[in-house]
């Protein structure tokens, strides 16, 4: 009887316009926020929501490299809950606005526990011992939102709000703390670090009144709580642009004290953004490794701008936009996966990104190479900010191109990092250039140049097209025939003697973060080109074939982030993200499959140490997203997304506008991993590429797989 008065009443909201929820998945719950806090994965661990500016949670010493999150799971000393952090990158900074509950005054550190911290995605909780207190902690956008339960026998009820604490680099310059009245503080902080003047203001709210039990600077401030039997609830929201600003975005995202409601809604923001790919797995663990990964893409970009559209730019200057503004834009590493994903996944973000990196380039003359909280970094080497504004052109999200191919070429024009260099010889002489990484910066530059080309062609300039095409050629100047490797030149147009193709001395050779068995593939924007300088297909695959079983010493100055490796390939780090993708190119796609099957089972588990390398603000965890989809973008512009070999049974995408896209196969398992045959919405598909407009418009794609390798897209018409 009670199941058929529920059917009846779900008939009826039907009928009148209303939505039924039929036991909607908890995306949120195949989420383990611990994957990555161990090894060299640096990622944040803690309370926030989709591309929020907060990112509040624990903060600890820094004791090393990996510490740049403020957070690793061998570490079990606390110095407080901080309100931004990076995720997954190679330096350490932020960490601003810190609280620490203490037993005394003098108290600026207490240990921790692991078995006692909770997470999940939008919650962070801890039962700490010194003082005896229960902490909560949840996120809006930009605001962070504590809750401290303290234990009966804990009369004191003391919070410590540090303003000098930081992470990594990061260290304070300035900072000014006011107490409004009884219930608020508000002030800011400045810093110098990785990004050079980074500036934090806040507003922070308790639920009842404290009293300032520590005044003697405005760097550390103990307030004590006027009834500890209470639970104290605090909200600190932050703007880097005023007080005002920051009190107004309180205003706007949290003006209740309703903690519960705020948890919820973090889930909720969550659970929207990762149902945005329903996928079934082959078992529970990959599930969660993927929407693990999936939630790790959504840490940053994040929001860099008020409620009310002021932002700091990268001038120093407040200004006002109409679309969202971003920051931390980790390019180098996100141009090559994250950015693709989102623009099947986030379309509606996308004009945006598009904005800010326009903004960026009025403000400080050039697109952004590495932007951290206003400020340019210079971090990495290249232009990567074009290919990723010129994938935005491509795809149609950039209203005003002319102000886009203008800010790709004059960033390409100008005469610093080494492009000076490449205008005057055509490529990077090693013996010019004091700065080394040569053979990386060139090839970097490189592919920018064919993106800038490939959108000088879609708007009908072949002046502009012509002469980046032919720049973005320049990496046939590094290529050397005889030991078919890239390698530095001088500027005598000598290769760089001695040569040792293992070697890698970290930022003191022709290489960055890597060697010549992983810089020889780093042609994504002319794939065949490359294969031509071969030789052909065969020496291509032979050469290619070798990288993956090869194995030598880089010595003992190499990079840590060269991580990950099956062979010479490294899949810790990003200039190797590509690769196996090549074997597609070549007309061999299914020895793309077992190497990608390799690299999603090896370098991708359910556990604390279960990223190969960095996350890098979410490039790691976007290759694994598209590769489990059977996708990914090799050319860094334009929206071609190469067909590799999924571990899904089933996804279906929501790519924007009401439409959804489907990934579906037939006897796909462990052993089953190559493609034989495949439609696209019913019809046959040879290609072993499908293109962004046609994932956009929606409908499926189904692939049959099998367990011996087949013919299909081995024909030169269906090579991508």
């Amino acid at each position: 009887m009670k199941m058929k008065y529920i059917l009846y009443l779900s008939l009826f909201l039907l009928c009148k316009g209303w939505t039924v929820w039929a036991s909607a998945p908890s995306y949120t719950s195949y989420v383990n926020p611990w994957i990555g806090t161990g090894g060299h994965g640096h990622v944040f661990l803690g309370a926030n929501v989709p591309f929020g500016f907060v990112q509040l949670g624990p903060t600890q010493h820094t004791r090393g490299w990996d510490w740049c999150s403020g957070y690793h799971i061998s570490d079990s000393v606390l110095v407080g809950f901080s309100h931004t952090h990076l995720s997954g990158t190679g330096i350490g900074e932020l960490g601003d606005v810190t609280i620490l509950p203490v037993s005394h005054a003098g108290q600026r550190e207490t240990s921790l526990s692991h078995a006692n911290e909770t997470v999940k995605p939008g919650y962070y909780a801890i039962k700490l011992s010194q003082p005896n207190v229960f902490v909560e902690l949840t996120a809006t956008r930009r605001v962070g939102f504590h809750r401290y339960t303290f234990g009966a026998d804990n009369a004191s009820g003391l919070l410590a709000i540090n303003l000098k604490q930081g992470i990594g680099w990061d260290s304070m310059t300035d900072c000014r703390l006011t107490q409004e009245n009884d219930t608020t503080l508000s002030g800011y902080r400045r810093s110098s670090g990785w990004a050079k003047d980074q500036q934090v203001f806040f507003v922070m709210r308790f639920s009842q009144p404290v009293d300032i039990q520590n005044p003697c600077d405005d760097t550390l401030t103990v307030v004590k709580m006027s009834d500890p039997s209470r639970p104290l609830l605090v909200k600190c929201a932050l703007s880097a642009v005023s007080v005002d600003n920051a009190r107004e975005n309180m205003l706007a995202e949290l003006p209740g004290w309703d903690f519960r409601q705020a948890v919820s809604a973090a889930d909720a923001a969550w659970n929207e953004q990762l149902s945005k790919i329903d996928i079934d797995m082959e078992d529970s663990d990959q599930r969660t490794v993927f929407y693990t990964a999936l939630y790790h893409t959504m840490t940053a970009p994040s929001v860099f701008c008020d409620v009310n559209g002021d932002y700091r730019g990268a001038d120093g200057q407040v200004h006002h936009g109409e679309e969202a503004n971003y920051t931390t834009l980790s390019l180098w590493d996100t141009y090559r996966a994250a950015h693709p994903l989102m623009t099947l996944i986030h379309p509606e973000m996308q004009p945006g990104i598009a904005a800010t990196l326009l903004h960026i380039f009025e403000e400080q003359g050039k697109l952004p190479v590495w932007h951290l909280m206003g400020n340019e970094t210079d971090c990495m080497v290249g232009n990567p900010g074009v290919p990723v504004l010129a994938d935005l052109v491509l795809k149609g999200f950039v209203k005003d191109r002319e102000a886009a191919l203008t800010a790709m070429k004059t960033s390409a024009m100008l005469d610093e990092r080494g492009m000076d260099l490449l205008k005057q010889y055509g490529y990077l002489p090693y013996d010019k250039d004091p700065t080394f990484e040569t053979v990386a910066k060139g090839l970097e530059y490189a592919l920018a140049d064919g993106a800038i080309a490939a959108v000088a062609r879609s708007m009908g300039r072949q002046e502009d097209y012509r002469y980046f095409h032919n720049r973005s050629l320049s990496y046939r100047q590094y290529f050397d025939p005889r030991t078919r490797f890239m390698r530095g030149r001088d500027s005598g147009g000598r290769f760089h003697e001695p040569f040792n193709p293992f070697g890698a001395s970290h930022q003191h050779d022709d290489y960055t973060e890597g060697n010549a068995w992983q810089y020889t593939w780093l042609v994504p924007h002319d794939v065949h080109g490359l294969i031509r300088l071969f030789g052909g297909v065969g020496p291509f695959v032979d050469k290619l074939d070798s990288l993956f079983v090869i194995s030598g010493d880089m010595g003992e100055n190499a990079s840590p982030d060269i991580s990950g490796l099956i062979g010479q390939y490294a899949h810790g780090n990003e200039p190797s993200h590509h690769i196996i993708y090549m074997y597609n190119y070549a007309g061999q796609p299914y020895k793309a499959a077992r190497l990608l099957r390799q690299t999603m089972d090896e370098m991708y588990r359910n556990d604390y140490d279960g990223l190969s390398g960095n996350e890098d603000v979410g490039q790691m965890s976007a290759w694994y997203v598209l590769s489990a989809l059977g996708l990914y973008q090799v050319e860094p512009a334009g929206g071609k997304y190469i067909i590799g070999s999924p571990l899904c049974h089933r996804a279906t995408i929501r790519v924007g506008n009401g439409k959804k896209f489907t990934v579906s196969t037939v006897g796909n398992s462990a052993d089953h991993i190559y493609v034989q045959r495949a439609w696209l919405n019913g019809k046959p598909w040879r290609r072993s590429y499908i293109m962004y407009e046609d994932i956009m418009k929606g409908g499926v794609l189904e692939l049959e797989m099998g367990p011996q390798p087949s013919t299909w897209a081995t024909k030169n018409k269906d090579l991508p």
